[in-house]
């Protein structure tokens, strides 16, 4: 190849959990038994519902192109679910129904984010939220944010960051890597910061669906110009059906659209129909049950993990991960989860991906596997440390 790459490439860093990953594959074709707590997956599929609504809705012929923003019909429906989840009213003309949680990110960013703009998110956080930014030229600023943060933003640290190139602030609530959330009246000290200044808050809400300790709350009780992003991944267990959505200000619709025509034409038809059915009775009790079940999951994968001698600062309050300080036993992340692959076959993804800051001292742990395979790799990984000498 003698023709030159996008300059653009160079500001997006490889994935390096898909190299672990690659790794636990190549073991397990070995005959290995390998436990895969790295991906962020969950082990149910799609429901039984949506699967039943996804199949009639080929045998009706439904698969033609809809509205670039999604069919009118599953608007409404999400415009119900946050009326009934949240007691809020978000207007269907709102809202646009994407190819995934990526593709919200993709347009939202298309249509803020220009050259050399700056745009404050934390570290840690999920990297492709940042190479959203880096895809339109603009340059995502990670702060460090620990333990005393809940691993997010506060209103003094985006007030001390922000600068003449800032143009905004994206946050994950749950987050990925740590399943922690940001508190509700922070949250609302940021938007209004960001506000007086002019510039966006977008909020990446995927794991909204799957809070355990706090009532259901979104960004979008904070005013019309939050911009929140969601998903049918995570909660509704449709990953890869790549379907998700945005809701936008009002004012910001139209070059939405118009991004969403060019760039996608739209999401998946089929998907969208087969949606539909997330939303009925009948699936959400399917849904909240296996929220329930995840909750399970959390409350045993914690303690296990502290007696393990592993430092959880901060319990997770959602999503399906740990993040975890394995400081005790290594200063390298990465040396040490690889170790624990090639010695035990638990796949655990370093905190490399997730920023520089918690880079070799913590490990994400997803617990979005089931109950038996979570009990047999902690017995795998007390065998482990237990031959294994402290960090000192």
């Amino acid at each position: 190849m003698n023709f030159p790459l996008a300059a653009r490439l160079d500001q997006i860093a490889p994935f390096h959990v898909m190299e672990l990953i690659k790794l636990a594959a190549e073991l397990e074709q070995t005959g290995r038994s390998i436990i895969h707590m790295g991906i962020g997956e969950p082990d149910f599929s799609a429901a039984q519902p949506v699967l039943n609504a996804a199949a009639a809705a080929l045998a009706e012929g439904k698969t033609r192109y809809t509205p670039a923003t999604g069919l009118p019909e599953l608007r409404r429906a999400i415009s119900s679910h946050y009326q009934l989840t949240y007691g809020l009213d978000v207007a269907p003309e709102r809202i646009v129904v994407t190819a995934g949680a990526s593709a919200a990110l993709l347009l939202a960013c298309a249509a803020l984010v220009e050259r050399d703009s700056e745009v404050l998110m934390p570290d840690p956080s999920y990297p492709c939220n940042r190479h959203f930014v880096a895809a339109f030229e603009g340059m995502a600023k990670l702060v460090a944010s620990g333990p005393a943060e809940r691993f997010q933003l506060s209103a003094a640290i985006v007030e001390q960051e922000w600068g003449t190139q800032t143009r905004g602030v994206l946050l994950a609530s749950p987050s990925n890597p740590t399943g922690t959330s940001i508190d509700t009246a922070e949250l609302a000290s940021i938007v209004e910061l960001v506000r007086e200044r002019s510039g966006f808050v977008m909020v990446d809400e995927i794991y909204q669906g799957l809070t355990y300790d706090a009532p259901p709350f979104t960004a979008l009780s904070l005013g019309e110009d939050v911009i929140v992003i969601n998903s049918f991944s995570k909660y509704f267990n449709m990953t890869g059906w790549r379907l998700g959505w945005l809701v936008v200000p009002p004012k910001l619709m139209a070059a939405i659209e118009k991004l969403a025509q060019n760039m996608f034409i739209c999401a998946s038809s089929v998907a969208q129909h087969a949606a539909l059915a997330c939303f009925t009775p009948e699936a959400i009790a399917i849904f909240e049950e296996r929220k329930s079940e995840f909750k399970r999951r959390r409350d045993f994968i914690v303690p296990a993990l502290r007696e393990l001698g592993f430092k959880v600062p901060v319990t997770p309050d959602g999503a399906f991960y740990v993040y975890a300080d394995c400081s005790a036993w290594s200063d390298d992340a990465d040396a040490l989860t690889r170790d624990i692959l090639n010695q035990t076959g638990v796949v655990l993804v370093p905190g490399l991906d997730f920023g520089p800051h918690t880079a070799r001292n913590y490990i994400r742990v997803s617990y979005a596997t089931s109950m038996p395979e979570l009990e047999e790799a902690i017995r795998r990984l007390r065998e482990y440390f237990n031959l294994k000498r402290p960090n000192n």
